[in-house]
């Protein structure tokens, strides 16, 4: 019975070490985020704003993550009739969420991803409507290490909505500052 009781004070024990070779429980991020998308039909350009991030770990190679953006803008459009065209500022926003894999090697943590949620567009001034769909995602991206917990990120991810009856599929590209934990 003695040697059960050893056993299982030696597997605890090496468990607890293993948990503790965990590099990270987890990272935010925030930084500059821009995005070239259609939002209507044939509408296209680019949009300027922010992005933010939060992971926790499961497993050493596997996080959940929760991926919030806003990207701002203004476009023209074309429209049949009189006082055309007509220009509107354009605001977007997308809460997504899934799994990222990546692996740190020395300074260097690569990762990839696969997103779903929602996003909302709202038009103002000029047009005035507003929009939510569903929104999927994959990408990736590179964490460097500066100093510490702080990393420099640069992420690309293909984003894909469904406003106003339409898919759009746009590209976003991020770079910030993310913080390991």
């Amino acid at each position: 019975m003695l040697k059960i009781w050893k056993f299982f004070l030696l597997f605890a024990m090496l468990a607890g070490a293993a948990w503790a070779q965990v590099p990270t429980k987890g990272n935010v991020f925030f930084g500059y985020s821009y995005e070239n998308t259609a939002i209507s039909q044939g509408d296209g350009g680019n949009l300027n704003g922010w992005g933010a991030t939060f992971e926790g770990k499961i497993i050493p190679w596997l996080g959940l993550l929760v991926d919030a953006d806003g990207h701002y803008g203004s476009r023209t459009y074309e429209c049949p009739g009189v006082g055309c065209p007509v220009s509107a500022n354009v605001a977007e926003h997308n809460v997504l969420f899934g799994p990222r894999v990546s692996v740190q090697v020395k300074r260097f943590r690569p990762f990839a991803e696969f997103l779903a949620g929602v996003g909302h567009v709202s038009r103002s001034n000029g047009i005035s409507d507003s929009d939510t769909s569903f929104a999927d995602g994959v990408g990736g991206g590179l964490d460097y290490k500066v100093f510490g917990p702080v990393n420099v990120r640069a992420q690309l991810d293909w984003i894909n909505t469904r406003f106003y009856g339409q898919g759009q599929n746009g590209v976003r590209v991020s770079t910030g500052v993310a913080v390991h934990f």
